[in-house]
């Protein structure tokens, strides 16, 4: 007797591919946010592979934040889905973030940093820095609802103040925080591998 045709077979393959791609992500993601924090510590040199590496990680976590909305959306929470959109954009705009800083500001005198922080861009920078907090914060509240784990949620979400608010903390407390980000980020790219080689993931 013929069997009939799982049509959901192939679904299921696509995301589990979907979900290992996207833990890479995160993990690459945590991999430079470790770099970016040796080099702040001055335990590796500023090189122009260190500069270049910076912005990347932003670029990879653009794959893992949407991962985990692919993860654990099958509720279709609307706040899920509003973090998601808030966390995409955060992100995006600290890529540029990012390139600023590590490919223009770091070729600059201090003076000509400081002429061009209180113009417009410094507004943009700001902006961007709030965002990503806030996007953060609703984002791991909307994921803390549908089962995925809390503990590295928690602290990927309070890593998120100090590294936003990086020009008015100390040193110290933002490599602290840029450690804590990397290690939530690297738990919940372990949880997007496990789901993908969970038969339930569908």
């Amino acid at each position: 007797m013929t069997r009939p045709l799982d049509t959901r077979a192939a679904p299921r393959t696509e995301l589990r591919s979907y979900l290992r791609i996207a833990a890479f992500a995160g993990w690459l993601c945590a991999a430079i946010v470790l770099v970016n924090t040796a080099k702040r510590a001055e335990i590796l040199p500023t090189t122009a592979v260190t500069q270049l590496l910076a912005p990347l990680a932003q670029i990879f976590a653009l794959g893992f934040v949407l991962g985990l909305y692919l993860a654990y959306s099958r509720g279709r929470s609307g706040l899920l889905t509003v973090g998601l959109l808030a966390s995409l954009a955060a992100v995006g705009a600290l890529v540029g973030v990012e390139f600023v800083i590590n490919l223009v500001f770091a070729y600059l005198e201090p003076a000509q940093v400081e002429t061009l922080r209180s113009g417009p861009l410094g507004t943009a920078l700001t902006a961007a820095s709030i965002l990503f907090i806030l996007a953060a914060a609703v984002y791991a509240a909307a994921l803390w609802r549908t089962g995925a784990p809390r503990v590295p949620l928690a602290l990927y979400a309070a890593a998120t103040f100090p590294i936003g608010l990086r020009a008015l903390v100390p040193e110290a407390a933002l490599q602290i925080a840029l450690l804590t980000l990397a290690a939530a980020v690297v738990w919940l790219a372990v949880s997007l591998w496990q789901r993908a080689a969970s038969p339930a993931t569908a």
